[in-house]
């Protein structure tokens, strides 16, 4: 094959590439035809799309070339693509590649690729694979997916689902699996178009049937499991549980290529991920939990003995097989407990996720702290398996030099097995986690700084004195108060939990309150001035319930008249919740077996709490009513 290229491209081409793809240029100009075959292969896309290259105009279209797969794709194509996506907000560019589908057989098989590329390269970035670097094509301005989408693609590629090209088909089936990934509008469109009278998702479920090369059955699976998870389509629709979940098990079997199965099982972690029954359908389907523990066998010693390309392929591969099984445990032990109980009792599952939460490669790791987390949701496991193991230990390894993405899921996992009723939970106090936890609420990462918080509000729960004192001293007032500042609600109810549960039990209300008093009766204060919804002010209500129970805490109250006023002004609001949570604060401050409650009782009636109360005590809100009607009796007494 010849090719011949004027010069003034070349100038082109050389003025545009970057020093990683040049070689792959200077491969056009060689003596050698397969050397040039090889330049245009691997400079196909750069040289479709470079909107100044002489070549590019409304009569070209790409003429038949035996498409060889480049090594490295993803290092390769990123320069060569660059372009692309500095230009993709250029209309005329898109417009031009969909008219030249019309062309052959060939502008569609490489158009739908070229797209296809575009949005990988975008979903390879968002979850979290870090080979590629900054920026990534959609740096600026709407991604990929949005452009396309605007720029017809869907109507434009669709018929290209039933041509008679089996390249064509697939290459249009890719291209829709990565536009409808994550992406409801999409998906929302793909469910309602319809080509030669047949719907999408029934052209898809025809495409996964077990007669279909195995390419086109988890392709196709991948476009109904993203329209799935946007909500396209529902999760008990006969296509999603009759076709889909069975085609990924499918791909599951020790029969499928290790590829096969990697693929299999991390599409069907993400379908089920966040639906219970379907959840439960794939764990007693072909014995799935069971089949998964086979993912951790490679490379097998057999391989190792009798085939050196055997075992480079799985030594390859095993680290991804690891990861796809630990996704895929995580998202079938997300919510049921008797599933939860077949994955640990699986062939070494607790070992095989301690040695994942070590492992060199941070995509295994993440997986693995991902399934233990998962795993940590149970009551019973936190009690028998995960102290048998002492996963604690790895874990707060994990937890003191890893990025953001495996901390957040560690640190979340970590609020679990600080629950009361974990065995883990002393073992991880005297490790220094106080420190650490206390460090993350100072995160810029917002996940971060709530399971920080969240960790420790679960550490405070019914713990001793000084284990309470030394969370007030890790975190500094200062730092507290910024907590109680910042910007997001979640961070907010969290430090306000972790108030409540420092200030209960009346001796540990009477220390702290003696040496944080001031400040916290500040925070409170400005908590109920501002601008909050009903759930803050009421636990903010309920740390001043607690503060009144105390012995000597409670004239932080008596002699705040600000306060007392605030709490007045709540026992009338017009929300049943804010209202009783003001009269648990009047209570305490009136029980009369408590020393000086005669004094309390007559300041409170002196303000018109009384009134209050005897308006309340014929409220046709039973919990009100009750609670108004003791109040009262306190005084009668």
């Amino acid at each position: 094959m010849a090719c011949v290229l004027e010069a003034p491209l070349r100038m082109s081409v050389l003025s545009e590439v970057t020093a990683s793809s040049r070689h792959y240029v200077d491969r056009l100009f060689d003596l050698d035809p397969q050397k040039v075959l090889q330049g245009v292969i691997c400079s196909e896309p750069w040289l479709v799309l470079h909107p100044c290259s002489p070549s590019f105009s409304k009569d070209w279209s790409p003429q038949p070339l035996r498409y060889e797969k480049c090594c490295n794709w993803k290092q390769q194509t990123k320069s060569q693509l660059d372009c692309f996506g500095s230009s993709s907000k250029d209309a005329t560019v898109i417009s031009h590649l969909m008219a030249l589908l019309s062309r052959s057989r060939y502008t569609q098989e490489y158009i739908c690729q070229i797209f296809s590329h575009c949005c990988k390269l975008q979903h390879w970035h968002s979850c979290g694979f870090n080979s590629l670097p900054q920026p990534l094509l959609c740096a600026n301005g709407p991604d990929h997916q949005t452009i396309l989408f605007n720029h017809g693609a869907v109507q434009n590629i669709a018929h290209l689902l039933v041509s008679t090209s089996y390249k064509v088909r697939m290459q249009a089936l890719k291209c829709f699996s990565v536009l409808a990934f994550e992406n409801p509008q999409v998906s929302m469109t793909l469910v309602n178009v319809s080509v030669d009278g047949e719907l999408l998702p029934q052209i898809f479920v025809k495409m996964l049937q077990r007669d279909k090369p195995i390419e086109m059955q988890l392709t196709s699976a991948k476009c109904l499991t993203s329209m799935c998870r946007a909500g396209a389509i529902r999760t008990d629709d006969p296509c999603i549980v009759l076709k889909t979940l069975p085609c990924l098990v499918r791909m599951c079997s020790k029969d499928r290529l290790l590829e096969e199965r990697v693929e299999g099982a991390e599409t069907l972690a993400y379908l089920i991920e966040t639906d219970v029954e379907l959840q439960r359908m794939a764990s007693i389907s072909d014995h799935l939990i069971v089949m998964l523990a086979d993912y951790f066998k490679y490379p097998s010693s057999v391989s190792a003995i009798t085939d050196i390309k055997r075992l480079d392929h799985d030594l390859k591969h095993a680290h991804e097989l690891r990861q796809a099984a630990f996704k895929l445990y995580a998202s079938l032990g997300a919510n049921d407990e008797d599933i939860r109980k077949k994955i640990i009792e699986t062939e070494n599952m607790m070992d095989r996720i301690v040695n994942g939460l070590s492992e060199s490669s941070i995509k295994v790791r993440l997986a693995a702290v991902r399934c233990l987390h998962s795993l940590s949701r149970s009551v019973q496991q936190l009690r028998t398996s995960f102290q048998d193991h002492a996963v604690w230990k790895p874990l707060m390894k994990v937890l003191q030099n890893a990025p953001n993405e495996i901390l957040v899921v560690a640190s979340s996992t970590l609020c679990n097995l600080l629950l009361e009723f974990s065995p883990s939970k002393e073992p991880i106090l005297e490790s220094g986690a106080i420190e650490l936890l206390c460090s993350l609420t100072q995160s810029e990462n917002l996940a971060l700084r709530v399971n920080g918080i969240w960790a420790l509000m679960n550490m405070a729960f019914q713990a001793e004195q000084k284990i309470k004192s030394d969370i007030l001293r890790g975190l500094s007032t200062e730092q507290l108060f910024q907590l109680l500042s910042d910007s997001d609600v979640n961070v907010l109810m969290k430090t306000l939990g972790l108030l409540r549960n420092l200030l209960s039990t009346r001796p540990h209300i009477d220390h702290i309150m003696s040496t944080h008093g001031k400040q916290i009766m500040q925070a409170v204060t400005l908590i109920l001035e501002g601008e909050h919804n009903i759930e803050v002010k009421e636990q903010t209500l309920c740390i001043l319930a607690n503060i009144a129970d105390g012995t000597t805490a409670k004239e932080l109250i008596m002699t705040n008249d600000d306060i007392l006023q605030k709490i007045k002004y709540y026992m009338s609001h017009s929300n049943a919740k804010l209202q009783l949570a003001a009269m648990f604060c009047i209570s305490n401050l009136i029980w009369n077996e408590e020393e000086g409650s005669q004094e309390r009782q007559d300041k409170l009636r002196d303000m018109g709490v009384v009134d209050i109360l005897h308006k309340l005590s014929q409220s046709s809100d039973p919990n009100l009513c009750d609670k108004a009607k003791t109040a009262l009796q306190q005084y009668l007494a």
